[in-house]
């Protein structure tokens, strides 16, 4: 079978998306399935191009048996909505002609966001006359909405077009969780057309202990504090006030340090903040290679997932997966109800705040700070379910088996039928 993805964020990124569009391609690949990746040049979350990727150029690489097509886009120095659509704009224009020029593949894997790579699925599929699978890991209109990104009228309507038509003209729409799934299925989409192609955590987490912190806690300076742990992209979503807040409210308490580790959008902001406030107890420290990151998460003590309040089952941030296969208590501070919420009370992970409420955050920390014992059962609880819900290889399993129905329900002329079972999400 030959598999032709788009989608722009690959390896060698190694937070967000880029992540699992890289486990999916190679274990298709692996499959023995000749796979084609149609990429942008990394960026993020810095928002720069290495050097060595950095021109108007196309280039061709290869790794882990896939092939790897960058192309070229615009990467703004600063992020606001004008300039991110353009940045999306010129990726979905120049992995559009990339693949122009590719062999026709047996099924093409899109991965959205961009929303707009819709378009050239629709026609890509409709000049090979190939189905697509439109694989959704951020409801892109929802998100904008719930944001104030963009307000009710024209661009909203034009969003939520490109969005119906994307769904429409799939062969199956794939998402990452039940509650992105049942949202999906509320637009009208049919149940039997949508399935679940989730994430997975990596197996090393579930190895992870304590013994590992010691140097990096020396490195770092924490000596014996109760270490608080945000990491991942530094985005709007994520609503990072809440975690100077919380600092601001234990500021006279010594023994609580928060690590803010990654980069993003909103990462000058916090700084300025922290500057602003004096806030001594409060680091932020930019991306770590991957062996490095391990050793801070082993040494933090509580671990946080933060929200805006706006935002409930449109994203599903793959940090959970992470917090919870390390074995880490969680302290999430977003909506009641929301797809993060559900998980972290359901496997008894953690405990959930208010979204942007610093005092109910630093309570809570300050609560598990005082109670070792509970903190233990929330990370053994949390471990149990990620290996339950989350494992790498029945998730990727399931993928590869739905892909492959895919190709031979084209093939011929079937409606695609997604594989009978899947990995609990």
């Amino acid at each position: 079978m030959r598999v032709h993805i788009i989608g722009i964020n690959y390896w060698p990124e190694v937070t967000g998306i880029a992540v699992f569009s890289t486990g999916r391609a190679e274990h298709l690949a692996s499959a023995g399935h000749d796979v084609t990746m149609c990429a942008a040049v990394p960026y993020y979350p810095q928002w720069r191009v290495p050097a060595e990727y950095r021109g108007l150029k196309f280039t061709r690489e290869a790794r882990a048996g896939v092939a790897i097509l960058r192309c070229p886009l615009y990467v703004p120095s600063a992020v606001n909505p004008i300039r991110r659509v353009l940045h999306e704009a010129s990726f979905i224009a120049s992995g559009f002609l990339r693949s122009l020029f590719c062999r026709r593949p047996d099924v093409l894997f899109v991965v959205s966001p961009p929303l707009g790579l819709a378009v050239a699925a629709v026609i890509l599929s409709w000049l090979w006359r190939v189905p697509y699978v439109f694989h959704v890991a951020d409801l892109q209109p929802d998100t904008a909405l719930d944001l104030g990104m963009v307000g009710p009228g024209r661009v909203a309507r034009l969003l939520y077009a490109v969005e119906h038509l994307a769904y429409r003209r799939a062969a199956l729409v794939s998402t990452l969780t039940d509650a992105m799934r049942a949202r999906i299925i509320a637009k009208g989409i049919p149940a039997e057309k949508v399935v679940l192609f989730a994430d997975w955590a990596d197996p090393q987490l579930f190895a992870l202990a304590g013994g590992q912190s010691a140097l990096i806690r020396q490195e770092l300076g924490l000596g014996d504090a109760f270490l608080v742990l945000h990491a991942g992209n530094m985005g709007v979503k994520q609503g990072l006030d809440v975690v100077l807040d919380a600092a601001h409210q234990t500021r006279s308490n010594s023994g609580i340090v928060y690590l803010l580790v990654g980069d993003g959008a909103m990462r000058p902001h916090l700084e300025a903040r922290a500057r602003a406030l004096a806030l001594d107890n409060v680091r932020i420290v930019p991306l770590m290679d991957h062996e490095r990151f391990l050793r801070v998460l082993a040494a933090a003590d509580v671990c946080l997932v933060t929200q805006q309040r706006t935002v409930a089952d449109v994203v599903f941030p793959s940090k959970v997966l992470t917090l919870l296969a390390a074995g880490k208590p969680v302290i999430a501070s977003v909506t009641s109800g929301s797809a993060v919420a559900n998980v972290i009370a359901g496997a008894g992970a953690g405990m959930v705040v208010r979204p942007e409420d610093g005092v109910a955050l630093a309570t809570a920390i300050e609560e598990l700070r005082g109670d070792p014992s509970r903190r233990a059962g929330m990370g053994t609880a949390g471990r149990a379910y990620a290996s339950s819900h989350w494992e790498r290889t029945a998730t990727l399993r399931y993928l590869t088996d739905t892909v492959e129905r895919v190709a031979v329900a084209s093939s011929t002329g079937a409606a695609p039928v997604a594989a009978k079972s899947r990995p609990r999400g």
